[in-house]
């Protein structure tokens, strides 16, 4: 059984900063953004204090949905090594 990919928080003072003013221009508190997301508020005040610092990509795409901004802008997609979640290796760029 394989396990839903992962997404690491990429900086939790920016969550904060974009929940003040989201894509709409609209201010969201903890609990707006729960029921938005449809996750619970515990989740996001745990994401927000650094409690959790992983969450899965399909509630990742929600949170980001709620605040109008791209996954990259504040996860990061993370892979399985074992039992300890790993920032995916980003690919490197071409020169032209």
């Amino acid at each position: 059984m394989s396990e839903a990919p992962m997404c690491r928080v990429y900086d939790r003072e920016l969550l904060a900063r974009l929940m003040k003013r989201t894509g709409t221009g609209a201010r969201l508190t903890t609990r707006d953004l729960a029921k938005v997301a449809g996750l619970s508020h515990g989740t996001v005040g745990a994401l927000l204090s650094g409690g959790q610092r992983f969450i899965s990509r399909d509630k990742a795409e929600r949170i980001v949905g709620a605040l109008g901004v791209d996954l990259m802008v504040l996860f990061v997609p993370c892979e399985r090594a074992g039992r300890v979640w790993l920032d995916a290796i980003a690919p490197k760029a071409v020169t032209a």
